[in-house]
Order: structure tokens, then C-alpha cells, then sequence
């Protein structure tokens, strides 16, 4: 289990337990705790009792509870609640903007005991006379509901990239094969999976599917697609054969999108090759990058092979050199015990340096963000002095003098002008008062673009994937405002945000808007989801010429001078 995991069990508890009207002292006692190990930097599972309780804010209680979900993730007196407490009512904690007294009064008022009988009462309009309640309030829990239902069963790929590389290793040991791979979404690199998608290079495996694979995945539906589930955790897997002669042929169909296959079976390829039904004789034996040769193209990567069009543009080299993670000079955005990051600024550079990276943009929240114990004007001129001798002591690695200024509800930062030109660099980011429609949400966006000392526009539309859809903006709009202002936009590379959405960087590059790969991160973990931004960028055909922290440290810090 990680951090979050253990904090989130003491937050379910708390709720459940002021759902029940249980002891408030009590009740508090175990959102603490929530807090407290959300802030923690080391892994609490590899705690022991005695280095648990050492944890400021830690007793015996909450300690011992901790020794119980090490032993097998379950909390006895969570799972008491969770028994007493109807299934729907426990789901109906995870909506947005449904609080423990509205979820009481729903169940209380109107019975309402699951999502699909609040949305069904939504469309009945029965929460518009409701106590605490009214009109506004059911229009906006109808949207949240119909999110959740489409979220149902769907994963985040940074949840199953690592099961899945491992699942292919495993399949490849257990048939004595290489020629097994994954596929799909899952190589395409998409941000939500409903399924963790192989192919095999054997025409029947049914018979050592029941013999071998089945110490690997448990058979759901059988051949030819065999529907499956892993072992631990469950995790829905989609296993498709072909035959060994023409895997190459069959990885790459199964790979790309119908409409990619179409224009390139269809129209690249002439005569034309019936992709659908029939292994193509003149394919046989060949792989994927013979595939592309025979059709007159230099190698598509997995992860553009839905892109419109991109076939007709590999037809004209117009397909750009992907960025890679080992681009990637310098982490922007990250936080640290200054505002809500779980690390010292100290330990968050020494991290970043010892990764391999030249430097480090340290960007803590700013005042109005009082829920992340953000920076008063004070306290920004203190951390800029502790920034000053680091780098005197870290050097040649270099720390720039950052901050993440709340974009308040008019569109002006968190600070006089006079503080900003401090800064190096600004990030500029929306936190608070996310309902707002189209036409305020995209005027907020780029009043802050115009302010002179925006240097990022961070995550721009506040998205949490699976969870929050994020407010709705004009797009074009707001990176029309970044292009005539020169500002950045930020791929916030945190895997449950990838904000801004890979599908609208071509647009922002045609822009001539450049782009920055940032991890958001709160912790030394964190500075890692570099990787996932990567894996977006690509899949947006950015390259390392259109991305800021692939820029070496003087480049940056001209590029922020200037």
C-alpha cells in the first residue's frame, strides 16, 4: 500500500463515522491521521510499530490500526462501518460535491441508498425542494453522477503499465515465447484503459491456457479473445491470438484505430488488403517496421497511431522526432515542506540533482492557497534565501526561484507586481471556485495569460481523470492568448491529471506555443511522473525543440528572462 492509500482508509473511516454520528473527538482523531500520513516522506509500510508512533501526531491507536493494514490492507473497525453502512451509501462518499450532511439527508428524507438512485431522483427532480438542496445543486450532482457512471470500471494507465509489462514478461516465460505483446490502448499509451490488452503469437492456446496461463490470469470468456482478470488485483485482461507467421501483421492491426488501419490497409496500400478478416499472404513473416516499409513509411510509434490523418502526414515527413524522457533536463513545478510537498526544498534538489537532472524550478503554493499552507509575502523572501544558499552549496545544479500563484476569481495573481518580478518564474494555476461555464472559466485563463509575469499556465482545466471532469474552456481561445503572450503551457504530468489534454497540443504547437513536462510533485516519489507527462507529450507529436525544461540551464534561464 502506498501513503495515500493508508491516509485514504482513515478518511473513509472519519466520514463513516460522522455518517453514524460517532464521537466527534473521535471523528477528528482519524482525519488527522489522514493528514498526517499524507504528509509522511517514507514509505509506512516498511514501518514498524515504534517508528510509526514516532511520526508527530501518531499514538497507539492510530498506530495499531496502521499494524493492521500493513498485515493484509484491511482496518477492523473500517470494515465494521463499511458492513453496517449500505454499499451505495459508501460510494455516494466518492461524488463531488456531496458532503456527510447532504448524503444523511438523502438517505434520511428520501431513502436514497446509491448513485443510481440519486441520479434517477436528479431526473425526477426531487432534490430541488430538498433541504439544503435546490435546483443549481441537482443540475450540478446529475453531471457528477453521469461522470462517475461513465468512470465505472475504468483504470488510469499509470495503475496498469507496470502489471501489464510484468504480465508480458510472465506469459513470454510461461509459452517459452517472445512473440507475445501488449496492444491496443494500452500501447497507444491512452490515459484510461478499460482493460489491459495482449496478443500472442500461438493460433490455439486453449489447451495451455488451462495448463499454464491460468497460474497468471483467470479465464473469464474463451477463445478466440480470451477475457480474463489477473490473479492479485483483478485487473481485466483481453488476450487475442495469431498465428506466429503473421504476428508482426496482427500486432500492428490490433494496435492502430479502425480508421488507421483504414487509410493505411486501404488507401496507402495498393491493391488494397482486407485488414479485417484475412492474414494477407504478402504480409507473412514480416514485422511491424517491414509492415511500414512495404507501404513506403518510416516506422509509426504506438502511442500517434490515433491521430488523424497521421498516416498522410508520415506519407509527407511531416511527422516529428518524439520527445523522450531522457530529454527532460530540468523538473519544473514541484513543492516542498514550504507549502504542502512532504520533503524539505533541500532534500526535494538533492533528489532532483541526483536523478541526473540540471536543475530544479521549485514553485510552493502562494498566500490565497491556505489550504496548502501556502507562502506569505514573508515567507517568499525567506524560501528565496534559502534558495540563495543552496545554490551556493548544490552548485553547478541550480535552483530557480518559482511559485504556483493562485489564479484568483477576476484573473489576477496572488501577489503585487512588486512580488512577482521576484520570482524567476510564475506559474499560474486555478485551485478555487472551479463552477464557473465556459465564457468565465475561459476569461479567467487568459486574463491571467495577459498578466506580464505568467510565465506557465499550470493544468488549465483543473481536471482530475475518473474523477472530476474539470471546468469547460475554450481551447483555442486560451492557447491563442499564450501564443500572442508568450506563455507556456503546462502538461501537468501527474497521472491523474495530464492537463492539458494530449489531443490539443498539435494545435498549441502549430501555435508556435511551447510546452512544459511538469510533475507536480509533492514528495520525492512524485518528481517520477515526469514520466507519464512524456508518455502524453508524445502522444501530442511533441518534440524536444517545443519543450522548455528540455532546455539546458543557462536556456532556461534566458528563455525566463526574457
Amino acid at each position: 500500500m502506498t501513503n495515500k492509500e493508508y491516509a485514504n482508509a482513515f478518511q473513509t473511516l472519519a466520514k463513516l463515522m460522522e455518517l453514524h454520528e460517532e464521537n466527534s473527538y473521535r471523528i477528528k482523531s482519524y482525519s488527522n491521521a489522514y493528514r498526517i500520513i499524507r504528509g509522511v516522506s517514507d514509505p509506512v509500510h516498511e514501518m514498524t510499530l515504534t517508528e510509526v508512533k514516532q511520526i508527530k501526531g501518531i499514538g497507539d491507536a492510530i498506530g495499531l490500526k496502521i499494524m493492521e493494514l500493513q498485515q493484509d490492507g484491511k482496518m477492523k473497525m473500517l470494515e465494521e462501518y463499511k458492513a453496517s453502512t449500505p454499499p451505495g451509501i459508501v460510494q455516494l462518499l466518492s461524488i463531488k460535491g456531496l458532503g456527510i450532511k447532504k448524503i444523511k439527508t438523502l438517505w434520511q428524507e428520501l431513502e436514497i441508498q446509491s448513485p443510481g438512485e440519486l441520479l434517477y431522483a436528479c431526473h425526477e427532480n426531487r432534490l430541488i425542494t430538498l433541504k439544503g438542496f435546490g435546483s443549481k445543486t441537482q443540475a450540478t450532482l446529475k453531471k457528477q453522477l453521469e461522470y462517475f457512471f461513465q468512470s465505472i470500471d475504468k483504470f488510469h494507465f499509470a495503475k496498469l503499465e507496470e502489471e501489464a509489462e510484468n504480465l508480458v514478461l510472465d506469459i513470454q516465460e510461461t509459452l517459452g515465447t517472445e512473440l507475445v505483446a501488449l496492444t491496443g490502448k494500452i500501447r497507444r499509451l491512452e490515459p484510461i484503459l478499460e482493460a489491459i490488452a495482449i496478443i500472442v503469437g500461438q493460433q490455439d492456446i486453449q489447451a495451455i491456457f488451462d495448463e499454464q496461463l491460468l497460474t497468471l490470469v483467470q479465464k473469464k470468456e474463451a477463445a478466440p479473445i480470451y477475457h480474463c482478470k489477473t490473479i492479485e488485483q483483478g485487473f481485466p485482461v483481453i488476450i487475442c491470438t495469431s498465428d506466429p507467421d503473421f504476428f508482426g501483421y496482427n500486432l500492428l492491426r490490433t494496435t492502430g484505430t479502425e480508421q488507421f488501419n483504414k487509410d493505411l490497409f486501404e488507401t496507402v496500400f495498393s491493391p488494397a488488403i482486407d485488414w479485417r478478416h484475412n492474414n494477407p499472404e504478402q504480409l507473412k513473416g514480416l514485422q511491424e517496421a517491414e509492415i511500414f516499409a512495404a507501404a513506403g513509411l518510416a516506422f509509426i510509434e504506438p502511442e500517434i497511431r490515433d491521430i488523424s490523418k497521421i498516416i498522410f502526414k508520415a506519407q509527407s515527413n511531416k511527422v516529428p522526432q518524439l520527445i523522450q524522457e531522457q530529454d527532460i533536463k530540468g523538473i519544473l513545478h514541484a513543492h516542498s515542506t514550504w507549502s504542502d510537498g512532504a520533503n524539505t526544498l533541500e532534500q526535494m534538489a538533492s533528489y532532483v540533482r541526483d536523478q541526473g537532472y540540471e536543475y530544479l524550478g521549485i514553485t510552493d503554493h502562494s498566500k490565497s492557497a491556505f489550504y496548502a499552507n501556502g507562502l506569505s509575502v514573508e515567507r517568499v523572501l525567506e524560501q528565496m534565501e534559502e534558495i540563495d544558499a543552496l545554490n551556493q552549496k548544490l552548485a553547478p545544479f541550480h535552483i530557480f526561484k518559482g511559485i504556483e500563484s493562485d489564479i484568483l476569481y477576476d484573473g489576477s495573481l496572488d501577489y503585487t507586481p512588486e512580488i512577482l518580478a521576484k520570482f524567476d518564474f510564475v506559474i499560474a494555476s486555478i485551485h478555487s471556485t472551479l463552477r464557473m461555464d465556459k465564457e468565465k472559466a475561459t476569461q479567467r485563463l487568459i486574463t491571467a495569460i495577459k498578466n506580464p509575469y505568467t510565465t506557465i499556465l499550470g493544468h488549465p482545466t483543473g481536471r482530475i481523470l475518473l474523477s472530476r471532469q474539470g471546468y469547460p474552456i475554450d481551447h483555442q481561445a486560451v492557447i491563442d492568448a499564450c501564443a500572442e503572450h508568450n506563455v507556456v503551457i503546462e502538461i501537468n504530468a501527474n497521472p491523474l491529471r495530464l492537463d492539458l489534454d494530449h489531443t490539443w497540443i498539435p494545435y498549441a504547437l502549430e501555435k508556435g506555443v511551447k510546452i512544459a513536462v511538469n510533475p507536480d510533485a509533492h514528495n520525492l516519489d512524485g518528481v517520477h511522473d515526469v514520466h507519464f507527462g512524456v508518455l502524453a507529450a508524445r502522444k501530442g507529436l511533441l518534440n524536444k525543440e517545443m519543450c522548455v525544461n528540455c532546455l539546458s540551464t543557462d536556456a532556461f534561464a534566458a528563455l525566463i528572462k526574457n
